[in-house]
């Protein structure tokens, strides 16, 4: 095992809910091993290991980068669940999203906002600036 996917798998399992193994033994490893490999090396183990940056920091880029360029589902999911893991509010996480609108335009925020709704409304809603029902 190299260091950079050492390094990679220690901050994945620090963000992760349990989905690590889910990604190591995903259909993705079953058909593209070294792809799976270059996934946890690269972003995890080279970029997210960065000192530079704090973890908080980059899962906020994670999330405004994936619903910009409108790549909700499994990947943007991971990435709201690591946040709220680090603190982050979902209050917070609805307004990177509401954001991504500016530049991703509308039909990718309300596609993240819609991808993530189960994960925003866990535990108690989420209203910033009010619920209107």
């Amino acid at each position: 095992m190299s260091e950079r996917y050492r390094r990679g798998v220690e901050i994945m399992q620090q963000l992760s809910s349990g989905s690590l193994e889910q990604f190591l033994t995903s259909r993705v490893a079953e058909v593209a091993p070294d792809f799976a490999r270059m996934a946890i090396e690269f972003p995890f183990g080279d970029l997210y290991s960065r000192a530079d940056l704090g973890m908080r920091d980059r899962e906020i880029v994670a999330i405004a980068a994936l619903a910009t360029l409108g790549h909700g589902g499994p990947q943007l999911r991971h990435h709201v669940a690591a946040a709220t893991k680090l603190g982050i509010s979902k209050a917070e996480i609805v307004e990177i999203l509401m954001q991504s609108a500016v530049y991703g335009g509308f039909p990718a925020a309300l596609n993240a906002l819609a991808d993530c709704h189960d994960l925003l409304l866990e535990g108690d809603r989420v209203c910033p600036g009010g619920c209107h029902s």
